[in-house]
């Protein structure tokens, strides 16, 4: 059965997507999506005028569509953007969208559906370390706490990379939302990723620093998710793990 946080994340799910249904903030029904919301191109220009973003040259970005304005920038800027493979479902988990080499401008290569038909994959181990990860959320507060659909993928995501060094506490990790998406209190577990900067159109919360999770934490995974993830199977087979 849920724990009490699990049934608490759920509950905020439901009442967040249901605000902004009902305020008709997003551009489709919210319900069960990270919610593609009125203002994202705002959001967006908030975060690229930020020195974080202006210093980063490499850039870990969620395949959703609220977070394409983010994208587009930092193709159009030149930067490097590793997007994750949707659910993880690829033996190599991450798009390679290298502006230098992309076949299709800024705008194109920033889509979702285009990035699939025309990026590489790679594997953790090929990437280079990232300076900035960009995450989707459905709720999130000022202390950095957030919520995603609840599937986990962000924090696999931040895990694997975690444990290939690839991230640390030197990573600024940043999520785009709008204003109904940000609430009082968001519940959290030991796997959970905090945020350094909320950004909403018209508003940057920098969060306070707080502990990341240092790997992936194997205990908190399924049979079922595990087996669902070449990346987390190889990685098991390769470590000796049998659970």
């Amino acid at each position: 059965m849920p724990n009490n946080v699990e049934v608490d994340k759920a509950t905020l799910r439901q009442r967040v997507w249901n605000a902004l249904d009902a305020a008709e903030a997003v551009r489709e029904p919210a319900r069960d999506s990270i919610p593609d919301f009125h203002g994202s191109h705002e959001a967006a220009e908030l975060l690229a005028q930020l020195p974080e973003w202006r210093t980063a040259s490499v850039v870990k970005a969620v395949p959703d569509t609220a977070q394409e304005p983010v994208r587009v920038i930092a193709l159009r800027e030149g930067r490097l953007v590793y997007m994750a493979v949707p659910r993880l479902a690829l033996p190599h988990p991450f798009f390679v969208l290298d502006p230098a080499e992309l076949p299709s401008p800024a705008e194109a290569a920033a889509n979702r559906r285009t990035a699939a038909a025309v990026a590489p994959t790679t594997d953790v181990g090929e990437m280079r370390p990232v300076d900035l990860i960009v995450l989707g959320s459905v709720a999130a507060d000022r202390s950095g706490a957030r919520i995603g659909k609840g599937a986990g993928y962000s924090d696999l995501e931040y895990a694997l990379l975690a444990e290939a060094g690839l991230v640390g506490p030197g990573t600024v990790i940043a999520t785009t939302v709008h204003q109904l998406q940000l609430v009082d209190s968001v519940p959290t577990t030991d796997h959970d990723v905090y945020m350094d900067l909320v950004i909403t159109p018209t508003e940057v919360i920098r969060c306070p620093p707080r502990p990341r999770p240092a790997g992936i934490l194997w205990d908190h995974l399924t049979e079922a998710k595990i087996h669902s993830i070449p990346a987390l199977m190889d990685r098991r087979l390769r470590h000796g793990r049998t659970t």
